[in-house]
């Protein structure tokens, strides 16, 4: 499976979330922790998503693995932001290794992204996406799991649902669809953060001003504690709330 993480608080170079710590996300994309039977390597593609003090967010993908792209230690070092949401992918058996299938997809102010999988793919969800407008199944991102997700997302958030309730309502349908998914999903609008802790491990820390969140912690330092699975964590930078996704 893949890993990801979002960041909100005083701005930093991104190399300090991707690079330099020493469980950073480069390093958790080939000597993971925790993947709880889902791979051992994600290498299958990477992006960043990040936000300038003014305006939409920006988005670096690429659909090989993160330790080979040679261009972004340097922009990592020279790009500083308050707002980061980023991931490292380990492609299910069958889908395209490209790089419109790396995370963090994205709309207006959202970004988003999947650790998991929807088990019974296709078909498990082919009720659930035929919901969905037709224009928005014929220009997802590449055809998986987490470019479905997403339109699901998406499609609560344009609705006008609180994040809170479009991630927790997608996850709650899709785990009943296709049980023995794994749904740890990512949101984020730059001010906000929701993430959810199903079949994979999560883990949040509050400090100074600032929350991170992330499949496996950055670094051995305090103040990191596990999101319980089958919960929703919903976090500002100053504040993070954690709450049952309400699967039965």
């Amino acid at each position: 499976m893949c890993r990801h993480l979002a960041y909100l608080g005083p701005p930093l170079p991104l190399a300090a979330l991707l690079v330099d710590p020493p469980h950073s996300l480069l390093r958790q994309s080939w000597a993971p922790r925790d993947m709880r039977g889902g791979g051992t390597v994600n290498a299958d593609g990477f992006g960043v998503g990040w936000y300038p003090p003014d305006g939409s967010p920006v988005r670096y993908r690429r659909a090989g693995p993160i330790w080979s792209d040679g261009s972004l230690p340097a922009l990592a070092a020279a790009t500083v932001s308050g707002a980061v949401l980023a991931a490292v992918r380990s492609a299910t058996v069958g889908m395209p290794v490209v790089e419109t299938a790396a995370a963090p997809f994205a709309e207006g102010p959202w970004l988003f992204s999947l650790n998991g999988v929807v088990r019974g793919w296709p078909d498990s969800v082919a009720a659930l996406a035929g919901r969905l407008p037709t224009r928005d199944l014929l220009t997802l991102d590449a055809p998986t799991d987490a470019a479905l997700l997403w339109a699901l997302v998406r499609h609560r958030l344009r609705a006008g649902a609180a994040p809170v309730d479009a991630l927790a309502g997608t996850v709650r349908e899709v785990a009943a669809a296709a049980p023995g998914s794994r749904l740890n999903l990512l949101l984020t609008d730059g001010r906000a953060v929701v993430a959810s802790a199903c079949g994979h491990a999560l883990s949040v820390r509050v400090a100074e001003g600032s929350v991170l969140v992330s499949s496996e912690p950055l670094d051995e330092g305090p103040g990191w504690r596990p999101v319980p699975d089958g919960h929703l964590v919903h976090g500002t930078a100053d504040r993070v709330e954690t709450a049952p996704v309400g699967l039965t």
